[in-house]
């Protein structure tokens, strides 16, 4: 499973491609992590601001409480946030659960 549920915090294994025409979510990649275009370029830590701004909008939290667990210089990273309603709609409209 490409997320981890720990008491009120929930780690997401994420793999990015930058430079896409759209921020979205795609598909599962592998086994473990989901694939998410971002828009921005991976210079200078553009893409990184733009996936926090991207999962902050997505599933309403504050950019502040989206921490990098590991791999901000990777292509695969895990990111931690408070579990909101938003993020639970998400996993179960998408049939994560």
């Amino acid at each position: 499973m490409f997320y981890n549920i720990e008491g009120e915090k929930v780690s997401i294994r994420i793999k990015a491609q930058p430079a896409a025409s759209k921020n979205e979510f795609c598909e599962i990649y592998g086994e473990d992590a989901i694939k998410i275009r971002i828009k921005a370029p991976a210079v200078e830590g553009a893409a990184n601001k733009e996936l926090v701004k991207f999962l902050a909008k997505s599933f309403k939290v504050s950019k502040s409480d989206i921490l990098f667990k590991s791999g901000q210089q990777s292509k695969i990273k895990i990111i931690e946030f408070p579990i909101t309603e938003k993020f639970n709609e998400w996993i179960s409209e998408n049939g994560y659960r």
